[in-house]
C-alpha cells in the first residue's frame, strides 16, 4: 500500500498512503504457499513463532500475518528468514514470484512499483495536507487512522499494519545520508485524536523522528494562505541513477508519475511551498508549542 498517511508500509499501508493502499490484499495462492513453506522451515529448524520474531527483528503479529499469506513479506524479513532456516537462497529467490490476491492486482500494482522506488530513493520528499505522514505517525495515532477507515479494518489486522508502520519507519534512522524532507500543513497537527497523552505521544514521536540532521521537516502555518499545492498531497523521490518519480493519491486510488515534464512541475510546486513554509528550526518550536498548549 502506500506509505504515508492514512496506510503506507514498504509494501503497504492505507492511504497515506491512502485507506485502500495500506491495506492487505486477498491472499494469492503463491503467497500461502510462500508463507506456508516458511512456516515448516522454521518449525523444522525448532524456533516457536515468538523466538523466530526476535531473530528476524520483526514483530510476532509480522511473523504470524506472513506465514498465514495475509501479508507480502518484506525484502529485509526475506533475507533474514532465509538467513536463517539454512542459508541456501530458496527464500529469496522464490520471494521474487510471490503475488498478490486477484482483489486487489490493479491497486498493488503502482503501490509495488513506489515501494521499490522508495527503498533505494537517494532523497525522499513528503507534502501531507491530511493526516501525519506515515513514516512520521507514533503507534497510537496510526491506530487512531486504521479505526477510522471504511470499510472497517478487521480487529486482527490493526497489529499488523501498525506493525509495519513502525517498521517502515525505521529507514529514516538506518538511512542516515538519505536525505528525507516533509511540509505538513499546521492544521493536520491541531487534529485531535484520543486524550491528550496520546496527543503528546505523537508531538513527542514526530520531534524525534524529525531530529536527525538527515530529516527535515516544515511546517505550513495557517496564517500562509493559500498556495502552489493545494491539488492535494504528492510525494517526490530520486534514484541512485538520477531519475525522478512522483506518487499522488487520493479517494481509492494512487498514482504513479513517471512523465519528466510532470514529475518536473510537482517538485516546482513542493520548491514554491519549502519557501513559503516555516523553517525546520520554527517548524519544531511550533510542535513544542502545540505540545505546551496540552498541558494548560
Amino acid at each position: 500500500m502506500t506509505g504515508g498517511g492514512k496506510g503506507n508500509e514498504y509494501d503497504e499501508a492505507p492511504a497515506d498512503e491512502g485507506t485502500v493502499v495500506d491495506r492487505e490484499p486477498d491472499p494469492s495462492d503463491s503467497l500461502r504457499t510462500w508463507g506456508a513453506v516458511t512456516q515448516a522451515l522454521r518449525e523444522h529448524a525448532g524456533y516457536s513463532r515468538a523466538e523466530f520474531a526476535d531473530l528476524v527483528r520483526f514483530s510476532k503479529h509480522t511473523v504470524e500475518s506472513v506465514e498465514q499469506g495475509r501479508r507480502m513479506p518484506d525484502v529485509t524479513y526475506v533475507e533474514r528468514a532465509d538467513e536463517l532456516l539454512g542459508n541456501t537462497g530458496a527464500l529469496r529467490k522464490s520471494s521474487q514470484y510471490v503475488t498478490r490476491g486477484r482483489g486487489d492486482v490493479g491497486l498493488a500494482a503502482w503501490f509495488r512499483q513506489w515501494a521499490r522506488l522508495e527503498r533505494v530513493a537517494v532523497s525522499l520528499c513528503t507534502y501531507e495536507c491530511r493526516v501525519v505522514p506515515g513514516l512520521l505517525q507514533s503507534r497510537d495515532y496510526a491506530r487512531a487512522v486504521f479505526e477510522g477507515t471504511v470499510p472497517v479494518t478487521p480487529d486482527d489486522q490493526l497489529d499488523s499494519f501498525m506493525d509495519r508502520r513502525m517498521e517502515r519507519q525505521r529507514m529514516l534512522s538506518e538511512r542516515p545520508t538519505t536525505p528525507f524532507s516533509f511540509i505538513v500543513e499546521e492544521h493536520v497537527f491541531r487534529r485531535r485524536f484520543g486524550d491528550g497523552t496520546r496527543m503528546r505521544g505523537l508531538f513527542d514521536h514526530v520531534l524525534e523522528l524529525s531530529a536527525p540532521r538527515n530529516v527535515t521537516l516544515q511546517i505550513v502555518p495557517l496564517e500562509a494562505g493559500l498556495h502552489a499545492c493545494l491539488d492535494g498531497p504528492v510525494r517526490l523521490l530520486e534514484t541512485p541513477k538520477g531519475q525522478r518519480y512522483a506518487y499522488s493519491e487520493g479517494q481509492q486510488n494512487g498514482r504513479l508519475i513517471c512523465d519528466a515534464k510532470e514529475v518536473s512541475l510537482l517538485h516546482q510546486r513542493y520548491d514554491t511551498l519549502r519557501s513559503q513554509a516555516l523553517n525546520a528550526k520554527d517548524s519544531r518550536a511550533l510542535l513544542e508549542r502545540l505540545r505546551g498548549e496540552l498541558d494548560l
